[in-house]
């Protein structure tokens, strides 16, 4: 399934030549995110690292983690917005096991500053270790 997410993402992003079309692309895709409950908007919530405000709270649904997020940013939005997309509705070892390598697929990180590089990778690693602490939750329930 986190395949199937993963191909059609880099298919869209094929239909574009320039960058300035996956950078529109990407805005578009913030856009398109679900707003975020309430409970994830605090403090406790954002990301560490990112220079702009990004949220990312997570909830185990039967054997499922359902990711929903947001910032301020809209270019970060969209960034967090692709995650979400392939994460959510996986299983903690799922994603444990799928490596953002599409991001280079893709050609994002090559695209990003520096600041936004490093934002990139600590939401990744938030995405790891809600999937980590849900795993160990599924785990101890067992």
């Amino acid at each position: 399934m986190i395949n199937q997410r993963i191909e059609k993402l880099k298919e869209d992003f094929e239909r574009f030549s320039e960058w300035e079309g996956r950078y529109k692309h990407l805005i578009e895709l913030g856009k398109k995110m679900p707003a975020m409950s309430e409970e994830f908007r605090s403090e406790g919530f954002k990301v560490k690292g990112c220079q702009s405000q990004v949220w990312l709270g997570a909830k185990l649904e039967g054997d499922k983690v359902h990711f929903e997020a947001d910032s301020d940013a809209s270019i970060v939005k969209g960034i967090i917005a692709l995650l979400v997309y392939v994460y959510s509705e996986s299983t903690p070892d799922e994603i444990l096991a799928t490596k953002p390598t599409f991001l280079e697929d893709i050609g994002l990180r090559e695209h990003l500053s520096m600041s936004r590089a490093n934002g990139l990778t600590s939401m990744v690693k938030q995405i790891s270790f809600y999937a980590m602490a849900f795993k160990a939750k599924l785990q101890m329930s067992k």
